[in-house]
């Protein structure tokens, strides 16, 4: 009699430690924006406008995307982290984030510590790309290129401090050779120069330059993937001339630090499964990127890893946004 007592009282205390446990969750926001630093129409915000139906859905609350272009991201990144740390804003942008604030003099946000990881979205690899009239078909026709007339071959990125631009330069390291860098405002403006001859190649995602492909005004001459990549079929990868080369291109999402750690991981788990859905599995496809089920600790130490390798080749090749 006294152990059937005993087991009731513990079961009574275990229930109302759960729901206390239950009534201090934090609420989700009655509408949350996904801040998009980029323009309407770009990769990423087309992705934001298909995670935040079914954001909303997972959450049962209003999402909207709120582009806020500008700075190379920081624009967007400081809104969200000087904003509320009531998960009410969620910033969603790639890896030039963090490739711009490692070789930016001063940022209005520190993209470490200031603001605190959710979830990857998606990753994929970077390609090279050349024009079809030109004699570089393989990696090791751009490294002897590049040999032959140190500083002579150029590549054309949307400007300073891109994730193409320290794909680039990581690339030289490698290889150990030196490729001259030609900053344009925007890659749309480097891809037309590429196809004109006037600068030599780009290393973008495989859509940037997709269409190009297809109509056979430009060629593809290596995958900036570990290992031969499966949508990219035949493609050598550039590591074959740069030993331990890799460059990709993730999309990730972040809150303000100090956002209550259960807002975090419900948004975590929300955005991992959307990320796997048919519809964000499609869209990924076009440049052969996979979905990413990075936990926020996987996530945060991936871009504490990424900031202190793209700050180190920004110092050791006086690489600065000014």
């Amino acid at each position: 009699m006294r152990s059937h007592w005993i087991s009731l009282v513990t079961g009574a205390w275990i229930a109302l430690a759960g729901l206390s446990a239950g009534a201090q969750q934090s609420p989700v926001p009655p509408m949350i924006r996904i801040v998009v630093p980029a323009a309407p129409g770009a990769s990423t915000d087309l992705f934001a406008r298909a995670i935040a139906p079914q954001l909303a859905a997972q959450l049962g609350t209003q999402v909207i995307v709120d582009n806020r272009a500008g700075a190379s991201g920081m624009i967007g990144a400081a809104a969200v982290a000087k904003g509320p740390k009531d998960g009410s804003q969620i910033l969603m942008f790639s890896t030039s984030l963090i490739s711009a604030a490692a070789t930016m003099r001063a940022t209005p946000v520190d993209v470490v510590n200031d603001l605190a990881p959710l979830a990857g979205v998606a990753e994929n690899p970077l390609v090279f790309a050349v024009a079809s009239q030109s004699p570089i078909r393989t990696p090791a026709d751009l490294v002897a290129a590049a040999r032959a007339k140190p500083g002579q071959v150029t590549h054309g990125t949307a400007g300073v401090g891109t994730i193409a631009h320290i794909a680039q330069e990581l690339f030289d390291g490698a290889a150990k050779v030196q490729i001259q860098h030609v900053p344009y405002k925007g890659t749309a403006l480097a891809v037309v120069d590429m196809l004109a001859g006037t600068i030599d190649l780009i290393v973008a995602s495989r859509s940037t330059v997709g269409a190009q492909v297809k109509a056979g005004k430009a060629r593809l001459i290596g995958v900036a993937s570990r290992q031969a990549h499966p949508d990219f079929a035949g493609l050598p990868t550039m590591n074959s001339v740069a030993p331990g080369y890799e460059a990709g291109l993730w999309l990730g999402t972040w809150v303000a630090a100090g956002t209550p750690p259960d807002i975090v991981q419900r948004y975590n788990r929300a955005l991992v499964e959307i990320a796997r859905s048919k519809e964000l599995v499609d869209q990924m496809q076009t440049d052969g990127a996979v979905p990413l089920n990075w936990t926020p600790e996987q996530f945060a130490a991936r871009v504490r890893s990424d900031f202190a390798t793209f700050k180190k080749l920004a110092t050791d090749k006086n690489i600065v946004i000014d």
